[in-house]
């Protein structure tokens, strides 16, 4: 072959590779700018003022707005009793959030830098930023106390799928009185089967506050087994509870907590079903949803939780009694990460 053919073959080849990038991130364009553009049959949603301490003796929804249009991402508000009406953009865009006490945990994209990255950024009951701190990783999981007073939050900073236990997490705790920061709860000593426990392959995530001074619980992934964990921020100390307990969320009174649970038997892509433990007793009562939760869920009040399932446009928000009675139902259509206030 002489060198002006390889040179012609070269030149062709190179010319179809940049045609063929060139179309793929024309297509990632237009798809993107459909998630900037108002669907028809989408929710109602225009900006306007959310707060985080309600005062109109309501109750309200403040979520991440999932729906298409400029809005998109946005914390939206809605009353809770009525979630099928028109949304309150704030203007405040997070990826994972969570409110509770009149202050708000928000993790974001952070795009001030050279390289893109993330940020935890605490609000306060108008949404203005207090404090911020960089992440490690790619958030996955947020929770603030119920008084408002500490916040934690969890990133993914390697691994493999979120189905198996072989990823790696980093959780930390914030609090906003002192100005105390536990950067990793693999920090803390950890306490399994009556004895101090070590290994390198700890994983924490999904902390869930029992209080704003030093209870929390969460979920510690070891030896490929998950546990129930409960933590004292006092002694920094985790012990281990229960096995097969994820994403633990604590109910208003404290007694129970709704996790989601691995289920012998069901695909590896999809093997968690909803629980409600008591954790007096040790009881387990599975929920109604026979689906395949991977959230952390919330509770409206003492009888009902919600979550997240996929949905059309990224995710949409049900609610099941919390007593393994009746049947879920759509709460919200394109929501996320919702936060029951007032």
């Amino acid at each position: 072959m002489t060198l002006q053919r390889r040179i012609l073959i070269f030149a062709v080849a190179l010319a179809v590779l940049t045609t063929v990038g060139l179309l793929a991130v024309l297509r990632a364009s237009s798809a993107a700018g459909q998630k900037d553009r108002t669907r028809a049959d989408g929710p109602r949603t225009a900006p306007g003022d959310v707060s985080l301490a309600p005062d109109d003796g309501g109750r309200w929804i403040v979520f991440r707005n999932m729906a298409w249009g400029p809005h998109r991402d946005e914390l939206t508000a809605v009353p809770a009793d009525a979630p099928e009406r028109a949304r309150t953009a704030s203007g405040v865009s997070c990826l994972r959030f969570h409110a509770a006490g009149g202050t708000g945990i928000c993790l974001q994209a952070d795009r001030s830098g050279v390289q893109d990255g993330y940020r935890a950024v605490v609000l306060d009951a108008r949404l203005q930023e207090v404090a911020a701190r960089p992440l490690a990783g790619i958030p996955t999981r947020a929770r603030v106390s119920p008084g408002g007073r500490l916040a934690a939050w969890t990133v993914f900073v390697g691994g493999d799928s979120y189905a198996g236990t072989d990823f790696s997490t980093r959780t930390s705790v914030l609090d906003l009185r002192t100005g105390r920061f536990d950067a990793s709860l693999e920090d803390f000593t950890i306490h399994k089967d009556g004895r101090p426990y070590r290994s390198a392959d700890v994983n924490f995530w999904g902390v869930t506050f029992a209080d704003d001074e030093r209870t929390f619980y969460a979920t510690m992934a070891t030896g490929g087994r998950t546990h129930l964990v409960r933590g004292d921020l006092a002694e920094r100390t985790v012990t281990a509870l229960r096995e097969n307990v994820e994403c633990p969320s604590l109910s208003p009174d404290g007694t129970r907590v709704v996790f989601k649970k691995r289920v012998a038997g069901l695909p590896a892509e999809a093997p968690w079903r909803l629980h409600v433990l008591d954790l007096a007793s040790g009881a387990e009562t599975p929920l109604a949803e026979e689906r395949s939760v991977d959230d952390q869920a919330v509770w409206t009040d003492r009888g009902t939780v919600v979550y997240s399932l996929p949905g059309d446009f990224g995710a949409d928000l049900y609610a099941v009694p919390a007593d393994g009675s009746g049947a879920p139902a759509r709460l919200m259509d394109s929501a996320l990460a919702p936060a029951f206030l007032g």
